[in-house]
């Protein structure tokens, strides 16, 4: 599948205001992590693993890129906060996050509503999701990413 197209705000993982599209991210494997909500349980979790093991995917020549609804201000807020150093893009409207498929009907405390998709991609170069993770939980997530991605880049 390709990369859908896209261009979004948000903080670079040195805390700057950006603003990337999908042409921005050929010629270097990219990981596209949606996640609910800033500042919750779970997406601090999984921000804050992305975040311890960035050098190791950087080894691998991978960049971190999550995705939720909330703004490019609460996204400034929340990296501050966790000591994040992981890009991180607002989609306010989920027009993103429905043309990757990360957002629908889903369980949540036993009703069936409708929002984000816990869900990962690995884009590679030339901009081809080569793999996907949907309905993930939060904690150990980004190792079991890594982990994989290891396998599917040495190929």
């Amino acid at each position: 599948m390709k990369l859908p197209v896209f261009k979004l705000k948000g903080m670079d993982e040195d805390g700057n205001e950006i603003e990337l599209s999908n042409k921005d991210l050929l010629g270097k494997w990219t990981i596209i992590y949606f996640y609910p909500r800033d500042n919750t349980p779970g997406c601090t979790t999984e921000a804050r693993e992305f975040t311890e093991l960035k050098e190791a995917f950087e080894k691998l020549g991978v960049r971190i890129i999550g995705i939720s609804r909330q703004s490019v201000e609460s996204h400034k807020k929340f990296r501050e906060k966790h000591g994040l150093r992981i890009t991180l893009l607002s989609d306010p409207d989920a027009k993103i996050h429905k043309a990757f498929g990360a957002w629908g009907k889903k369980r949540m405390y036993g009703k069936e509503v409708e929002g984000v998709i816990r869900s990962t991609f690995l884009v590679s170069p030339e901009g081809e999701i080569v793999k996907e993770w949907k309905n993930v939980k939060a904690k150990g997530h980004a190792e079991k990413v890594l982990k994989e991605i290891k396998e599917i880049i040495s190929q």
